[in-house]
């Protein structure tokens, strides 16, 4: 109503500090774990939060069913990836990630669905945000504060 979104449990929350550091990869709750923390990366940023707030965001829009309710990390990379990836799959080499995330190359996966169909009740903007929100390279992935400035919350919150 007010434009507030809380979140609890941070069991798994750490100090973070620069220069970015270097981390264990089992963190995060599976369903909301992003790519690059999946593939081993242990040098990660708040990048990973914005990954699981665009599964949050993508959650609450479709009535509380999990974007990518994975079994196990395999599971979990290939509901990722069932997805178009700027949206198949990307190219994991191609980034620098401060260690070597994918040991094998990861099989390339059609997209099989499109983001309107994924959220159907999100509008373009709505859509928009959440591309954002859930990009691969975790460089590429809009910061809380890019994400508060963003025009769906303009218009869904005007000032």
């Amino acid at each position: 109503q007010n434009g507030e979104l809380k979140l609890a449990d941070f069991g798994l929350a750490r100090a973070f500090g620069i220069p970015v550091r270097c981390y264990s990869a089992e963190v995060v709750t599976l369903w909301y774990r992003p790519p690059d923390v999946l593939f081993g990366a242990k040098l990660y940023s708040t990048s990973i939060d914005m990954w699981s707030a665009g599964c949050i965001f993508a959650e609450l829009a479709n009535a509380g069913r999990p974007l990518f309710p994975g079994n196990d990390v395999d599971d979990q990379l290939k509901r990722i990836f069932r997805y178009p990836w700027e949206w198949g799959t990307p190219e994991w080499t191609a980034w620098d990630w401060g260690s070597p995330v994918c040991p094998q190359p990861y099989p390339m996966y059609p997209a099989t669905t499109s983001l309107v169909n994924v959220v159907p009740k999100l509008n373009a903007t709505g859509r928009d945000l959440l591309q954002n929100l859930l990009k691969c390279n975790p460089v590429q992935r809009i910061s809380a504060e890019e994400a508060l400035q963003h025009p769906y919350f303009t218009d869904f919150c005007p000032p």
